[in-house]
C-alpha cells in the first residue's frame, strides 16, 4: 500500500519546455491556478495517498521552491521521520550536476537506501491531476510489476522537448515504448504521464546496474531495450490531465481551469494542498465589473475583468479592462490598460494607457518584475 511507499519529486527535469516561467524558478515551483505551484499537485497525489516521506530532486534556481514548501506543515510533512526532505543536485561524487534523469536517480541512491519501505514513487511536476497513488501502487502489487507506469490517452499533436508513448497488450503489459514519436493530429496514444512505481530494491540495483555499464539513459538505456526481462505494466489514469510543455499548453490549461466541470474534478474529491497565506480580501469598487474568473485574496480590482485569472494582491486600475488573461502575484495594472490574451509574471507593472494583446496560441508575456 502507499503507506509503504516513499516519494520522489523531480523538480527541474521539464524547465526547458518553459523557460519563460522557469527562468527564475524550477518547474515545480510555477504559479497556477491564482494560488498554487505546479508541485502541490504531485506532493498532494502522494500526501492524499498516505505517502509520508517525500525526497524533492533539486538543481537550480530553487530558492523560491524552498520559500513556497518550508517545513512541509501545509501537506502535514512536518515530520521527525520523514516529511520533505530536499535531495542534492549533484550526480556523483565528483559534485557534478547532473544531466538526466538517471544521473538524478544515482546521486540520491543514498536517500533510497536508508529508507525501509517497500516501494518508490517517481514523479515530476509537469503533470496537472488528481492520481490516487494508492490505487497505482495496489495495481504494482496485483500485477506482481517491476515497473508501473502511469498513462492517459490522448489524441492528437503531442509537442515536448521529451516524452513517451506507451503501447500496452489487453493485459496491461507495455510491450512498446516510444520516445519523442511523431504523431498527427488523428492519433490516439497512451502518453506516460511521468508517474512511475518501483520496488525500491529493485530501483536501487537498475540504478547500480546502469551506473556499472556506464549507461546515460533510464528511458532509453533501461525501459525501451529490456521490456522482454522486465515486466513493465500501464496503469490507464482516466481523469482530468494536463501537460504543461509550453508557454501555449500554460494558458490552455490555465484557462480551462475557468470551466467549472474542470475545477470540480481537479479539486473536488480530494484537496489539492498549498502554502498557506493569510491575505485580506479582494475589494470591489464601484467601478468593478467581473465576468468568469478566478480571483484570489488581496487584488483591488477597480475595472472590468472577465475570463481572467488573478493570483494574490493583482490591483487593476479604474477604467481597465483586462480579458482572457493570467496575472500573476503583486502586479499593478494601471488606469486606462486593455489587456487581452496576457501572461503578467509576479510583480509586473503595467502602466497607465497601455493596450497589450496576444493570441490563444501566443499569449504576450510580461517577464518577473518587469515594467511596462
Amino acid at each position: 500500500m502507499a503507506n509503504q511507499a516513499i516519494g520522489v519529486i523531480f523538480s527541474n527535469i521539464h524547465d526547458d519546455n518553459i523557460p519563460e516561467l522557469a527562468h527564475h524558478r524550477t518547474m515545480a515551483s510555477i504559479p497556477y491556478g491564482g494560488r498554487y505551484r505546479l508541485i502541490d499537485f504531485a506532493l498532494s497525489n502522494m500526501v492524499n495517498s498516505g505517502i509520508t516521506t517525500v525526497g524533492i530532486v533539486t538543481k537550480n534556481n530553487y530558492q523560491s521552491l524552498i520559500d513556497h514548501i518550508g517545513s512541509g506543515k501545509d501537506w502535514d510533512l512536518a515530520r521527525k521521520d520523514g516529511g520533505i526532505i530536499l535531495l542534492p543536485p549533484y550526480s556523483d561524487e565528483n559534485d557534478a550536476l547532473y544531466t538526466n534523469r538517471l544521473e538524478a536517480l544515482k546521486g540520491v541512491t543514498g536517500f533510497l537506501k536508508r529508507r525501509k519501505e517497500e516501494y518508490v514513487v517517481l514523479s515530476d511536476c509537469d503533470a496537472i491531476a488528481r492520481v490516487d497513488i494508492a490505487d497505482v501502487v495496489r495495481f504494482h502489487e496485483e500485477k506482481h510489476s517491476d515497473i508501473t507506469m502511469v498513462c492517459h490517452e490522448e489524441k492528437g499533436e503531442y509537442q515536448s522537448a521529451y516524452f513517451m508513448t506507451i503501447d500496452p497488450d489487453a493485459n496491461g503489459r507495455v510491450k512498446g515504448i516510444k520516445i519523442n514519436p511523431t504523431l498527427k493530429a488523428n492519433d490516439k496514444y497512451h502518453l506516460y504521464v511521468n508517474i512511475m512505481v518501483l520496488n525500491r530494491e529493485y530501483l536501487i540495483n537498475l540504478i547500480q546496474d546502469a551506473v556499472t555499464r556506464g549507461l546515460s539513459s533510464f528511458g532509453r538505456n533501461i525501459l525501451t531495450q529490456h521490456l522482454d526481462t522486465i515486466k513493465v505494466y500501464a496503469y490507464q489514469f482516466k481523469g482530468y490531465f494536463a501537460g504543461i510543455n509550453s508557454l501555449e499548453k500554460y494558458y490552455q490549461h490555465s484557462m480551462e481551469l475557468l470551466d467549472s466541470n474542470v475545477r470540480s474534478e481537479l479539486f473536488g474529491a480530494r484537496d489539492i494542498y498549498t502554502k498557506i497565506r493569510d491575505s485580506a480580501p479582494s475589494k470591489y469598487t464601484d467601478n468593478a465589473v467581473v465576468k468568469n474568473s478566478l480571483i484570489s485574496d488581496g487584488c483591488v480590482i477597480d475595472g472590468t475583468v472577465e475570463n481572467c485569472i488573478l493570483f494574490r494582491g493583482v490591483n487593476v486600475g479604474k477604467g481597465s479592462v483586462v480579458k482572457n488573461s493570467i496575472i500573476m502575484q503583486d502586479t499593478v495594472i494601471g488606469s486606462d490598460v486593455q489587456l487581452d490574451c496576457v501572461i503578467t509574471d509576479k510583480n509586473a507593472v503595467i502602466r497607465t494607457g497601455r493596450h497589450l494583446a496576444g493570441c490563444e496560441t501566443l499569449p504576450y508575456f510580461i517577464s518577473k518584475g518587469r515594467m511596462i
